[in-house]
């Protein structure tokens, strides 16, 4: 439960841009989580969240951008040694992989946590990473690249 609590507070705060603890306690019981603001507050240290000026000028919190040099070596190895190609179709990002890869490489995408996908599907040899817009698109690619 606490970890399907955690990964919707992450889902949350990319949705919507959430002020306060309160805020997140009464979006978390419209989707059906009981939690109170101190465990809300044990979740936000948890998760190592962050408050950044959101687009309507007030604070937000967000997840905190994960620096390449941070990223586990492992996740690295398997996108290094997998990755063939990549290629952007307007919001999307597809990265084709060597036959049978496609998974892991999507899960070593997932474990980075790269906040530019908003969501991936993988099959043998290809991923699709949705991201919001071209824009984040491109800056996914331009993240992806640095690591290769």
């Amino acid at each position: 439960m606490k970890e399907s609590r955690q990964n919707r507070i992450l889902e949350l705060i990319g949705q919507y841009e959430i002020e306060t603890q309160e805020e997140l306690v009464e979006r978390l019981k419209t989707e059906g989580f009981s939690a109170t603001q101190a465990t809300v507050s044990r979740d936000i240290r948890k998760l190592s969240l962050k408050k950044a000026i959101g687009a309507s000028g007030r604070p937000k919190y967000i997840q905190p951008q994960i620096e390449d040099t941070h990223i586990e070596e492992k996740y690295v190895r398997i996108l290094k040694s997998a990755y063939i190609s990549m290629a952007q179709a307007m919001n999307l990002v597809v990265i084709k992989t060597v036959p049978g890869m496609a998974m892991a490489v999507a899960a070593a995408l997932d474990n980075m946590r790269f906040p530019e996908i908003v969501g991936s599907i993988a099959g043998d040899d290809t991923i699709m990473c949705a991201t919001k817009d071209e824009t984040e698109a491109a800056i996914l690619m331009k993240r992806v690249r640095k690591i290769l």
